[in-house]
């Protein structure tokens, strides 16, 4: 295991939101943790795409597996996390889709 701090935790944050089944995912382990079956249900997605996105999660440090006898359930590594996925929800961004007019639709980022 590695401790990593400021710039290093950005960067694994970012890395772990710029993908939007990611960002789902977190968003639904904020609210509660879950178990790759019905996660994978509820963000409509296969149980394999789920897994490799949960191991990402969980090389950043942002989701732990805890096991459950024969079963394993995935919560977010702390409740620092949580605050901090709820800050930033509550951001307002104003965009200018000029600058990066080869993906307005989809955002410059």
């Amino acid at each position: 295991m590695e401790t990593v701090v400021h710039g290093q935790v950005l960067a694994r944050f970012g890395h772990a939101l710029s993908d939007t089944t990611r960002a789902r995912l977190l968003l639904a382990l904020r609210e509660a943790p879950g178990y790759p079956a019905e996660l994978a249900e509820t963000l409509g997605v296969t149980r394999q795409n789920l897994s490799n996105h949960l191991a990402c999660l969980r090389g950043c440090g942002l989701v732990v597996a805890v096991p459950q006898g024969r079963r394993t359930r995935y919560e977010l590594a702390g409740e620092r996390i949580r605050h901090a996925l709820t800050d930033l929800l509550g951001l307002v961004l104003t965009v200018d889709p000029a600058a990066c007019p080869e993906s307005a639709d989809k955002g410059c980022c």
